[in-house]
């Protein structure tokens, strides 16, 4: 079982400190998003901290000894494939092949409307997004790379040096739209199935609200079926789960109390809460619970919790994690 830390908006110095602190509680994997600003951000988004994506990789790299790090993730229109392969080979050569490639389509429009990055339709995006990572792989595998696509063309492209990791790093894909999970189930080793966001362009809480566990499962199920129609195994991509909240609570009464009031929020029943993909809330004991039912039920081998919190962290790596099958 692997278990990740999922985080942004943090000073270097914190977000060091959280990957420090993650690897000491038993935590397998760090993830960094990559954003020109947080599509979540306060009253004054200008002032959030915001790190680049690739050089806040390389010095967590720095920082930590066993931890893999990674992106949660990569959005693929702010770099050319050839670009993001060869800095994705360097961070995997800097971090002694600890790297774990995550990449997507990308997908808040705020963030291209103040760029002035071209922001196409999704299809399109998916599309890029499919022919980026088929010259990514050929990049980190093949002497030379011709690829004459829709979207990106490459003539006598060479790469060197290729990854450490053979026959390159483990690549995770980020969505939850059908459209993404046939590229992951075609391209990925990881699975990251999350809420849709990307045709909208923006978060909306009830992108949250229609990712119940039913939902889940079906997007599961999908990503076999789209395994094996490329030749692949069913299983051949991993399944992992994003908390996007985490509340660890020290009884069942805080529990109810917290249950409640995401529920009013979100419009849920206290059993939708406690059982939403996206959510953790309870005890020690009911989140191993729920945890273990989650693996049961859809074959999760990965769980990943958004937190900019040591303390979440800590309780995290102490009280419920080891006991997890």
């Amino acid at each position: 079982m692997d278990f990740g830390v999922n985080t942004a908006g943090l000073e270097l110095a914190k977000l060091t400190s959280l990957a420090q602190t993650a690897e000491g509680a038993g935590f397998t994997t760090f993830y960094l998003g990559d954003h020109l600003m947080l599509a979540q951000a306060g009253a004054h988004p200008e002032q959030e901290p915001n790190l680049d994506a690739m050089t806040g990789a390389a010095v967590l790299f720095g920082a930590t000894r066993k931890l893999r790090i990674g992106h949660l993730v990569l959005n693929n229109l702010f770099r050319h494939p050839i670009i993001t392969a060869q800095a994705l080979a360097t961070l995997d050569h800097i971090g002694g092949g600890r790297l774990i490639a995550g990449i997507g389509t990308g997908w808040t429009e705020q963030e291209f409307t103040m760029s002035g990055i071209p922001f196409p339709d999704m299809k399109t995006r998916g599309e890029m997004l499919d022919e980026a990572l088929t010259c990514m792989r050929s990049l980190w595998t093949d002497e030379v790379t011709n690829f004459d696509g829709r979207h990106y063309r490459l003539r006598g492209a060479v790469l060197w040096p290729k990854p450490i990791q053979k026959p390159y790093p483990p690549i995770m894909v980020g969505g939850g739209g059908r459209p993404i999970i046939r590229i992951a189930a075609k391209h990925a080793d990881i699975s990251n199935i999350t809420w849709e966001l990307g045709r909208a362009g923006k978060f909306d809480p009830k992108f949250l609200t229609e990712f119940n566990q039913t939902r889940f499962k079906e997007r599961i199920d999908y990503m076999a079926d789209q395994c094996v129609k490329n030749g692949r195994p069913r299983n051949a991509v991993a399944v992992s789960n994003l908390i996007g909240s985490c509340v660890v609570t020290d009884s069942d009464a805080a529990t109810a109390k917290m249950v409640d009031g995401v529920g009013r929020a979100l419009g849920f029943t206290p059993d939708q809460v406690r059982h939403c993909p996206m959510l953790l809330i309870g005890t020690p004991d009911k989140c191993v619970e729920e945890l273990n039912r989650r693996v049961k039920a859809f074959g999760v081998s990965q769980f990943i919790v958004t937190t900019r919190s040591e303390k979440t962290v800590r309780a995290l790596g102490e009280k419920i994690f080891p006991f997890v099958a």
